[in-house]
């Protein structure tokens, strides 16, 4: 059977802590996994511009003994010079695992349902697993399962948290997400299907904020989003900074997945002061997608 990456709540909670602790070996003993994935080939294909996801994985991959081959969409004709299935369905005759990451989610699930080869979701208009899953293990790392805490989201509703808010059903910890007003209209079937006991959506930050153990934000403006004055200027007091940060615990940490238009959606202060593990978190994407493809790829 072939295995895929494409969204968190593909999973069980019990896989997805299986990926989490393998995650954690690697990190505390990277050589004794160094040829977990000899002679195994990654192949990855960028339809979105890539700088974290583009790194982790091909430096990752190497260091427990596979290969990586970057393949040029427009090199290789992809949906073009010829089918992408046609391109799947050979690629499995030569590589392990292809990674995509592109614009459209729906795609990426019609080459997973081929079964030729796993397909991991490097990233899409609908979601970020790989992100997020990696974002869990940050968190555990600083402050201890997640179960028991409080996560809070401030900014516009994109990949990135629908990502969140499937790992907050999975993990069963408390969400709190703030966005501006017509944010939420915009997203009411999304808010309607996801708000329960654990996930919350506010207007208001600091109320999101208030007592939260880890409060996270990604940029206001999208990649491939045209810039959106008026936007930018409803989303002001959804800035994360120190007078927003007083309202978290004081032993809070701040993420943010980069990269980040500093002092519009965060301040220079936040995310270069004590409490941000922005560097760390992306440094813990790495660990984390090794553990994934090798949970994919072997059998």
């Amino acid at each position: 059977m072939v295995k895929h990456f494409i969204d968190i709540d593909d999973f069980e909670i019990g896989e997805l802590k299986k990926i989490l602790i393998f995650a954690k070996k690697i990190k505390k003993n990277p050589n004794k996994y160094n040829n977990s994935l000899n002679s195994k080939t990654l192949g990855m294909i960028f339809e979105k511009q890539s700088t974290r996801t583009r790194l982790s994985f091909y430096v990752g991959m190497k260091k427990i003994g596979g290969n990586v081959i970057e393949l040029n969409k427009e090199s290789i004709g992809f949906g073009k010079r010829e089918s992408k299935s046609d391109i799947i369905k050979v690629l499995s005759a030569y590589i392990d695992c292809l990674m995509i990451r592109n614009n459209d989610h729906l795609e990426i699930k019609k080459l997973r349902n081929l079964n030729c080869l796993p397909i991991i979701n490097g990233l899409s208009n609908y979601s970020h697993p790989c992100q997020i899953l990696s974002d869990i293990f940050t968190i555990e790392e600083k402050l201890g399962p997640i179960n028991k805490l409080k996560i809070c989201w401030v900014g516009d509703i994109n990949n990135v948290l629908i990502s969140l808010i499937q790992a907050s059903k999975i993990f069963k910890f408390k969400l709190e997400i703030s966005a501006p007003e017509h944010i939420l209209k915009k997203n009411n079937a999304l808010i309607k299907v996801n708000q329960n006991k654990l996930i919350a959506f506010h207007k208001d930050p600091k109320k999101a904020v208030k007592n939260a153990d880890c409060v996270m934000t990604d940029t206001w403006v999208s990649m491939g989003e045209k810039k959106d004055i008026l936007k930018l200027k409803r989303f002001k007091k959804f800035q994360v900074n120190s007078n927003l940060m007083q309202n978290a615990k004081k032993k809070a940490i701040f993420m943010h997945c980069l990269p980040a238009k500093r002092n519009l959606e965060v301040t220079d202060e936040i995310i270069d002061g004590n409490q941000s593990v922005v560097y760390q978190q992306a440094q813990n994407r790495m660990f984390v997608q090794q553990s994934i493809l090798k949970y994919i790829i072997q059998k």
